[in-house]
């Protein structure tokens, strides 16, 4: 490790923490110099990092930046701590379980002119960011439609928030940006059918500003375990699989009729399917790569902590739309009205 390189602390050591303690382990030019979990290191995931039982005992250590993956109840406290003390912070998402306690992080790290993120992860998917650069070429014209699925098991590991928050925080993140655009209504449904005061299954609406359709469907209740994300628009549609990081394009087919009925009839036909290949990289690893650059200064391509408040903005609205039964207006902030 060089003189130069970054000294990055982690805050815990649960099962996306370890994660993260491998890949910042062999991160090229930085130093995993500690780590911190009241409950110690039982699992050995710490990398030979000392591991510390607070996040004070962490900032004596003198570092450059944290990475917050303790839960997500605890983002806020732990979040300013780290802004008081003038130290950046990658925390996983979502930023914070209320929208009161991310706008106070957004205000805390942005007014110190501090780098912060938010770990969406599925912004360094290789099929998404694909995607991404694709739909801003205008390969797909107009875009119609964004849908997306994600449902699988319980994980036994999310005990403080429902799948709200935990899951389609994923899907409310990566349709703004991946259409470069922001939520204006949500309506939505949920059920809670495994015995927990939280939801495990939401249905949700919506539309974005520019009028493009949204259709979420997330829960933690099928054997099917499935990351499905679509958009449809004037030329055809992209399919991306986030579990195999693959990214299909249906193009709509110029057929000619000469039936005068149909031809007044704006319709779409089959034509051809197209597998991209996609270099496939572990999207955890580009995530820390992305956010050490921003961190020295060489790029700016994170979630930021205002992004991320976004999207817990919309994620409060998609409980309130259930809880109310009505549809909710959001302004292009992504603030509920």
């Amino acid at each position: 490790m060089t003189a130069t390189a970054l000294r990055a602390g982690l805050i815990g050591l649960g099962s996306m923490g370890r994660h993260h303690a491998r890949v910042l382990a062999g991160l090229d030019g930085v130093e995993l110099v500690a780590v911190v979990d009241p409950m110690g290191d039982r699992n050995g995931w710490a990398q030979s990092a000392p591991v510390l039982p607070t996040v004070d005992e962490l900032i004596a250590f003198g570092i450059d930046y944290a990475v917050v993956a303790c839960p997500t109840a605890l983002h806020e406290e732990v979040g300013l701590k780290l802004a008081e003390a003038g130290v950046g912070a990658l925390i996983e998402k979502p930023v914070a379980d209320t929208v009161e306690g991310a706008r106070r992080l957004v205000e805390a790290f942005e007014t110190r002119g501090l780098v912060a993120g938010v770990g969406h992860i599925e912004r360094c998917n290789p099929a998404l960011r694909s995607l991404r650069t694709r739909l801003e070429a205008g390969e797909l014209g107009d875009v119609f439609q964004v849908v997306t699925r994600r449902q699988g098991p319980f994980p036994h590991r999310i005990a403080d928030v429902g799948v709200v928050k935990d899951l389609a925080t994923h899907d409310i993140d990566l349709t703004a940006w991946v259409t470069g655009r922001q939520y204006t209504s949500i309506a939505a449904h949920t059920v809670s059918k495994s015995g927990r005061p939280h939801e495990d299954m939401v249905s949700a609406v919506g539309k974005l500003s520019d009028g493009t359709m949204v259709s979420h469907l997330v829960n933690w209740l099928s054997p099917l375990k499935e990351r499905f994300t679509s958009v449809t628009g004037e030329r055809g549609c992209f399919i991306a699989d986030t579990l195999t990081a693959d990214l299909t394009f249906y193009s709509n087919a110029a057929v000619a009729t000469e039936w005068e009925a149909l031809q007044a009839f704006r319709g779409v036909s089959e034509g051809d399917m197209v597998r991209y290949a996609i270099p496939k990289r572990e999207p955890l690893l580009v995530e820390h790569e992305l956010f050490r650059d921003a961190v020295l200064g060489e790029s700016k391509d994170i979630c930021t902590l205002r992004q991320g408040l976004r999207t817990v903005e919309v994620a409060a609205a998609v409980i309130d739309s259930a809880r109310s039964g009505t549809t909710v207006r959001l302004d292009p902030e992504g603030v509920a009205s």
